[in-house]
């Protein structure tokens, strides 16, 4: 079987017989229902090849189409004027760039259809819209257009460059009012992005297109659903199984854990990442290929401006409002962190119409963590280092060497990060030290986290021969502590466990910032 990693192009992939996860019949739904659409997925998601079968199937290339879904709703195959931007590729960091590539485009077209003299001066979106309407007037059909990654111009310079973010959107916008005044001449369009901007003027030129990045009729239009895992790739499934030493279904689960948990609408259809899916396949191992494949830096110089710490935002149900339409404030980082696919809907309260958010799945939780743990943190030794660390003393039961690690590694972090001054900075602190570690030791272990009060993390660790009960205490003592866990019972339901049980009290210093003292009982 061969995999499609990296190519984007679809008419490659059935030409030159790469598998294919045919999703033409909601292609075909797409262009018979409605005309200008907007798709937001995280990047690698497939919503480049998704542009590339729409422009295939415009360009009334039939023989591609053969035997998919489309092959037996489509009987008629016209031939549209397709005009496809794509900004994937691009790097609008410089100034001028961005003007650049537009206008590339622009004269390109503008030769193909003879319009000779493109004025330099006249906005891109006049110019744009001439082309439009001189493709229809010269093949009597109306032009498709096609932009991949409209936003990418934008989040480049997210928080990076203010002037050069303010002038991406005001390019953009020109050029989007094309749409508005050319709607005469226009079949279909389509727009692909990470995030949908809100009140930042970019789509305000022309007529709002139709949003169906949580349409539960399009939930899978991008990525692998578990049905089309299991249609597809059952061989290579089965192949990594017996690399794995385990059984299909234990191999399905690994999988499952890895990279699925993607939810895009109330419908909750699982949704696995189809990057680091394919790339399992091909490489017969489970590794975080998705996260490595790009560093969120820009998600990571919001936070960073935020006064939400990850463990406030995580865990908890939102209205749709709050977390669809990015309006570019770094005080609501939460509409970012989604669209970006750091955190995906875990669960959906019909009643109230919110939805639970939390991250996706193993790879995305410890890699995202990671990064924003080495950046709270700053500390000189390595989170994910120290981490592997603390899951094999866990795994060993080692819990004395695993309580000496975490007190150096937080001794290890720097002083003037510990130090906190006013009272609330200091619990805020304690509470989300702990959340760090805990949620990126929950990646190799089963981690309960229970219901958190003033001033404590309470949380049960379990591994395969051991269950670790933990109390941290900010302040007070650790024989308090491991009291606390007998008075709440949290033992009670591993009475009958064949497993070690510890339960284990340990105290946060609010003045030094590290373990003050634990007790084992």
């Amino acid at each position: 079987m061969k995999y499609p990693i990296g190519i984007q192009s679809f008419d490659r992939i059935i030409n030159d017989g790469f598998v294919y996860v045919d999703k033409t019949d909601l292609v075909y739904s797409l262009v018979t229902e409605g005309s200008i659409y907007f798709l937001s997925r995280p990047r690698r998601f497939g919503k480049s090849l998704l542009v590339s079968t729409l422009k295939n199937y415009f360009l009334g290339r039939k023989e591609l189409f053969r035997g998919l879904k489309i092959d037996a709703l489509e009987k008629d195959w016209k031939v549209y004027p397709v005009f496809h931007m794509d900004f994937n590729g691009g790097e609008y960091t410089r100034k001028g760039a961005l003007r650049s590539a537009i206008l590339s485009y622009i004269t390109a077209w503008e030769r193909l259809y003879g319009i000779e003299g493109g004025d330099e001066e006249l906005n891109l979106g006049f110019r744009f819209k001439k082309i439009i309407e001189t493709a229809y007037n010269k093949s009597g059909m109306r032009a498709v257009v096609l932009i991949d990654e409209y936003d990418k111009p934008i989040l480049d310079v997210l928080d990076y460059d203010k002037d050069l973010e303010e002038e991406h959107r005001n390019i953009l916008k020109g050029f989007y009012s094309t749409f508005k005044g050319a709607d005469e001449y226009l079949q279909f369009v389509f727009l692909t992005g990470v995030t949908k901007f809100s009140q930042v003027s970019v789509f305000s030129g022309f007529n709002q297109p139709k949003d169906i990045s949580m349409h539960a009729k399009y939930e899978t239009l991008c990525g692998i659903s578990q049905e089309e895992l299991e249609s597809y790739f059952k061989k290579p499934v089965g192949q990594m199984a017996e690399v794995y030493g385990c059984s299909l279904d234990e191999m399905m689960n690994k999988l499952k854990a890895q990279y699925d948990g993607y939810h895009f609408s109330d419908r909750m259809t699982d949704v696995y990442n189809p990057f680091s899916l394919l790339n399992a396949f091909d490489s017969g191992r489970i590794y975080d290929y998705w996260f490595k494949s790009g560093t969120p830096t820009y998600l990571v110089r919001l936070l960073s401006h935020s006064n939400e710490n990850m463990n406030e935002i995580t865990g908890k149900f939102y209205s749709p409002e709050e977390f669809i339409d990015y309006k570019a404030c770094v005080e609501q980082p939460l509409p970012m962190i989604y669209q970006s696919g750091y955190l995906t809907i875990k669960e959906f309260d019909l009643r109230r119409n919110k939805f639970l958010l939390d991250y996706p799945n193993c790879e995305v939780k410890k890699g995202f963590l990671s990064v924003i743990a080495s950046s709270y943190f700053n500390t000189r030794e390595s989170v994910n280092s120290w981490i592997d660390n603390a899951v094999d003393q866990l795994n060993e039961g080692r819990i004395d060497d695993f309580l000496t690690g975490m007190t150096s590694f937080l001794a290890s972090i720097p002083y003037t990060m510990r130090r906190k001054e006013n009272e609330r900075e200091k619990e805020r602190y304690f509470h989300y030290t702990f959340y760090l570690i805990l949620r990126l030791i929950s990646v190799y272990t089963v981690y309960t986290e229970k219901v958190q009060s003033y001033g404590r993390v309470d949380c049960i660790v379990e591994t395969s021969d051991y269950v670790f009960i933990f109390e941290f205490k900010l302040d007070g003592t650790a024989e308090e502590a491991v009291r606390q866990i007998e008075e709440k019972g949290y033992a009670c339901e591993y009475e009958s466990d064949s497993r070690k049980l510890y339960k284990v009290g340990a105290v946060f210093s609010s003045e030094t910032g590290t373990i003050e003292e634990w007790m084992v009982g």
